[in-house]
């Protein structure tokens, strides 16, 4: 995993993804005067997450067999996997808990995949995806912890960084760690890079406190995207070598980046999307005068907004 890979996946799955957005905002329209604010849109790549990157890169570099692919998901990596099966026309069978909000899962529908709903956690569903995916045949795709998945999610690094080179630094929620993960090895700490986690699921922190990846709390209003359980192996080096310091956010924190994002700017995201946001809006990470704070706004499959007919 280093830059250079990064650069040859961004070229491999550039047909298939979305340039998205980086949109400069004065700090003074959120309250902060003295910085300036960089929001990633990445919530606005296909599928609704920035998981689209990763889902493109394990399918256009591994042998698919004849059974398809097999993904574990709150959701959002799911629907990433199904609509990359569909766009390449292969099939994929995917694997949800039951806490998958609705949006998620209308989502893994509409692209015609096989959907599993069982079990209460994220680590159910991959339990469940193990097992038929050595029944089948199938491939699995991890929604993290896979060089694939890696490469994919350091392209949003790599395509921020040409919109935004002055940053100084960048906010990312963390689950699983598979975003971060390709970020940090796509900047080698060439700005100062924050995890941002909800309390309710501390996989990094707790991870980091005991020097590898350990069981931690996975609850909270971002359980579907935010709640695996622990941080995935391949990530835990670049974290502990490349990111700065992990943020904790409280679920009412997140619920209140998600109003502000939508009074402000009329984004709507999802709970794991605003949690980046939370840190900054809550003061759990303060900048220093002048900083250029970039936010990864990266998940958007909520129904938390209503048009009215």
């Amino acid at each position: 995993m280093n830059r250079a890979a990064i650069a040859r996946t961004s070229e491999l799955i550039g047909p298939y993804i979305r340039r998205t957005p980086a949109l400069e905002v004065e700090g003074a329209d959120f309250g902060f005067p003295a910085i300036h604010l960089v929001f990633k849109l990445e919530f606005l790549q296909h599928t609704g997450s920035f998981k689209t990157r990763g889902a493109f890169s394990n399918l256009l570099t591994r042998s698919v067999p004849e059974a398809g692919v097999i993904a574990a998901s709150g959701g959002n990596h799911g629907a990433a996997v199904a609509y990359a099966a569909q766009r390449l026309r292969k099939t994929a069978t995917i694997f949800v808990p039951t806490l998958s909000s609705p949006a998620k899962i209308a989502r893994i529908r509409s692209y015609r995949a096989n959907l599993v709903i069982g079990g209460d956690r994220y680590a159910d569903a991959l339990a469940a995806s193990e097992r038929f995916a050595a029944e089948s045949g199938g491939l699995p795709i991890h929604a993290y912890d896979q060089p694939e998945t890696l490469m994919g999610t350091g392209t949003v690094g790599l395509e921020l960084e040409t919109q935004a080179p002055s940053l100084d630094s960048l906010l990312v929620a963390v689950g699983g760690g598979g975003l971060i993960g390709g970020i940090a090895a796509w900047y080698e700490r060439r700005i100062r890079l924050i995890g941002v986690e909800p309390v309710a699921a501390p996989t990094l922190t707790r991870a980091l406190e005991a020097g590898y990846p350990v069981d931690a709390e996975a609850g909270g209003i971002a359980a579907d995207s935010l709640a695996p359980k622990r941080v995935g192996e391949l990530m835990f080096p670049l974290a502990q070598r490349f990111v700065d310091r992990v943020a904790l956010v409280e679920d009412d924190a997140i619920r209140k980046a998600q109003e502000v994002l939508w009074d402000v700017l009329r984004v709507a995201t999802e709970p794991g999307g605003a949690a980046a946001f939370a840190a900054l809006l809550s003061g759990n990470y303060r900048p220093e005068r002048g900083e250029r704070v970039g936010v990864l706004l990266c998940g958007g499959n909520t129904t938390a907004v209503r048009f009215e007919s």
